[in-house]
């Protein structure tokens, strides 16, 4: 295993890692540490020595026995009970790590994951350092990673996170499920946090793969945890039936070579039924409570498209008039792009150009390549190549995944066949 495969499996296993040994230290920027001294060790160890039988087991390992002796460091020669008292508890916990990894065997609420989200979307921090947090801690996305996902430079988004972290220090913020009352309390955002790491899954902002499966599995996941203790909220419902709809379509997104796929060039047999069967049930679920919001909109939107024959046998204008109750409900210039390409399905390119243009002109969204490539196709479709080798190039500027630079390097050459490759 080389040093790519080590982080791609620090990537995969993150959350349940530092979630493990936050129920053991109760620290995260020790436990980050942890875990990154514990990479440097497989870096140095697994090529010669070979990849173990358990890979994820034995980085925790490591890190818990690097934890365990600061522990008795700090507690040797220090007149400080809690620490010797923290110690004692170390030490005796359970040392076998794969039971440390599955967390609670009777299914109760003791997912550290879950727990890591909450402390990561604990009231006192501010919303934007709750996400970033909650990337960082549970999805193992790298600083620059979550700075382009926020279109923020890396060092800010850096300052962000540390800052994040000593307010969860010095504020004494504990490791633990809080009670239903409080549960509720933080749905709105905890729910954000988990779909924000389903879409860093679903379309990634980086690398050399579009899908990564671990993610979209890992918030799937964590959003039936949390269906579990709040089993009547219409968001959560909502929330966790758009997930599966999305994923449903996972296998279809990308050729058999990592190339991306258009929605209209999917092949709909094998889109995930049973996810299609329990995603709409849900979000059907969801609208009986009588509330509509956001995750019930974008719900009611994944299944009038999980639900058609083909991209010519979609109900468009319908999905075009979903989006605008969206875009008062949750107003947004993603959702605003979405609309653009979904009045462009329904009434023709020049009308998806108006509203695409309106998002350009606000700005919010320049440094996103989505923009820029959905722009570049709509002028494409227009019949306005000049302008759309502009909008093309733009958004291979600023593109993060090979897949999706594959594509738009492709559909550049189309109008501009001296565009480098």
């Amino acid at each position: 295993m080389d040093i790519d495969e080590i982080g791609q499996l620090y990537r995969t296993h993150a959350g349940q890692l530092l979630g493990s040994l936050m129920r053991t230290f109760h620290d995260l920027d020790l436990c980050e540490e942890l875990l990154q001294e514990s990479l440097i060790v497989a870096i140095e160890r697994w090529p010669t020595d070979g990849t173990p039988d358990q890979p994820a087991a034995w980085l925790l390992t490591v890190a818990r026995r690097r934890g365990i002796d600061r522990v008795r460091r700090a507690a040797v020669g220090i007149e400080k009970t809690h620490l010797a008292t923290r110690a004692d508890e170390v030490l005796t916990a359970s040392d076998d790590p794969l039971e440390l990894l599955a967390g609670d065997p009777a299914g109760g609420v003791r997912d550290d994951q879950l727990r890591l989200v909450f402390l990561c979307c604990h009231p006192s921090l501010a919303p934007e350092a709750q996400v970033a947090l909650t990337l960082r801690a549970v999805a193992g996305l790298a600083t620059d990673e979550i700075a382009r996902a926020f279109l923020l430079d890396e060092a800010t988004m850096a300052q962000r996170l540390v800052r994040a972290k000593r307010k969860i220090k010095m504020a004494g913020i504990s490791f633990t499920m809080p009670d239903r009352a409080h549960v509720v309390d933080r749905l709105e955002v905890v729910l954000h946090v988990i779909y924000l790491v389903f879409n860093e899954g679903y379309a990634a902002t980086d690398g050399d793969e579009l899908v990564r499966r671990e993610l979209t599995t890992e918030a799937i996941r964590l959003a039936r945890r949390l269906l579990e203790l709040v089993p009547d909220e219409p968001d959560v419902q909502a929330g966790l039936g758009l997930m599966l709809l999305h994923d449903s379509r996972r296998s279809t997104r990308t050729s058999t070579t990592g190339d991306l796929v258009l929605l209209a060039d999917q092949d709909r047999l094998l889109w995930d039924r049973d996810q299609i069967a329990e995603g709409t049930a849900l979000v059907d679920r969801s609208f009986a409570r009588g509330r509509i919001g956001r995750y019930q909109l974008e719900g009611a939107i994944a299944a009038l498209h999980a639900g058609a024959a083909s991209s010519d046998a979609t109900d468009w204008p319908q999905i075009a008039a979903l989006y605008g109750v969206l875009e008062r409900v949750a107003p947004s210039a993603v959702v605003s792009l979405n609309r653009a390409v979904a009045v462009a399905m329904a009434q023709g390119p020049e009308a998806g150009l108006l509203v695409a243009d309106a998002v350009h002109r606000e700005g919010s969204l320049d440094r996103s390549h989505r923009l820029h490539a959905t722009r570049a196709e709509l002028l494409r479709r227009a019949g306005r190549a000049d302008e759309a080798v502009v909008a093309y190039r733009r958004a291979l500027e600023l593109v993060g995944t090979q897949p999706e630079r594959r594509y738009l390097v492709e559909r550049l050459s189309q109008i501009d066949p001296d565009a480098p490759q």
